[in-house]
This record gives structure tokens, sequence and C-alpha cells, in this order.
């Protein structure tokens, strides 16, 4: 499945940028704190990740980036969620995951479940490398694959949906 949507570039100069950020990163706080109220729901389902995604493809790298570094900044801040100790690693993966899919969304100019697939896959691969590396484990670097399969679905998945219909314009 694969549909053409209005991708944007929005510019730091642009008050849409703070506005769709905004909206993402209170995305990104609430869901993590809905998917917590099951054990384990954030190492599960990644919450933390999901609105930076379609910020990132919808909106670009700028709104992606806003979106990526002060989500978790802010969980932690107000929330104590990620913990400290988790910080560094979800941060890299953000941003990863902001570059990536921006980058893709504006080579593709379209949005389907495959490039989707492809920017949960390569934020993931990446990210797990360099926190194994961070860690000095392969084990706490695959975490993500190890519990964290139906997060990635529901990027993807919800990702698509949330892209396609509900940011029509």
């Amino acid at each position: 499945m694969q549909t053409t949507v209005k991708l944007y570039s929005l510019n730091y100069s642009e008050m849409r940028a703070y506005l769709w950020a905004s909206l993402f990163i209170v995305g990104n706080i609430l869901l993590p704190q809905l998917c917590h109220l099951m054990p384990q729901g954030g190492l599960i389902f990644l919450p933390i990740y999901f609105f930076t995604l379609v910020g990132a493809y919808k909106y670009g790298w700028k709104v992606g980036l806003l979106t990526a570094v002060l989500s978790p900044v802010l969980n932690h801040l107000l929330f104590g969620m990620p913990p400290a100790a988790m910080l560094p690693a979800i941060l890299i993966k953000s941003t990863l995951l902001a570059v990536i899919a921006a980058f893709v969304a504006h080579r593709a100019g379209r949005v389907s479940l495959l490039l989707l697939l492809g920017v949960v896959l390569a934020y993931q691969v990446v990210g797990c490398g360099i926190e194994a590396l961070m860690h000095g484990s392969l084990y706490a670097g695959l975490q993500d694959f190890r519990l964290g399969i139906p997060g990635m679905v529901l990027q993807v998945v919800g990702g698509y949906l949330v892209i396609r219909y509900l940011l029509k314009s």
C-alpha cells in the first residue's frame, strides 16, 4: 500500500514548525503515559518514537528533530521516564529516526508501509548497534528487538494511518 500525500519541509523561521512540533511532543508525552499503565509497556510499545516518526516524515527533519529531542527530555523531567541511564540511547535513536524519516519522505515523496518499515528498521538497527557499544552489551543493545516488535509494528502501521488519513493536507 502506498499513497501520495502532501509532505512539507518546515523551517525554524516558520511558526507552523513550532506548532506541529508542540503537538507531536504532547503526543509523545501522553502516549508513553498510556503505555506505562501496562507492565513494561514502554519497552514493548516504544511510544516515545511514534510522533517523532510522524512529525519528521510529514513535516521534515526540523520538526522531527525538535520532537525527537524535546519529547524524551520533557518526559524525563516531568515523569522520570525514561530513566536518566536510558536517556542518551533514546535521544540517539530519536534523532536517527527524525533524520532517516525526513530523508526517506523527501526522497520518496510518498508514504507506504514498506517505506515506513524501512525507516523503522534503519533507525532501530543503527540505534541498537550504538546502544550495544554504549553499554558494552549486545544483549542490552538488542532490547528493542527482544521486546519492542509490537512497538515497531505500531510505528509502521499506526504511522502510516496517521500520515495518510489524519494528516491529509
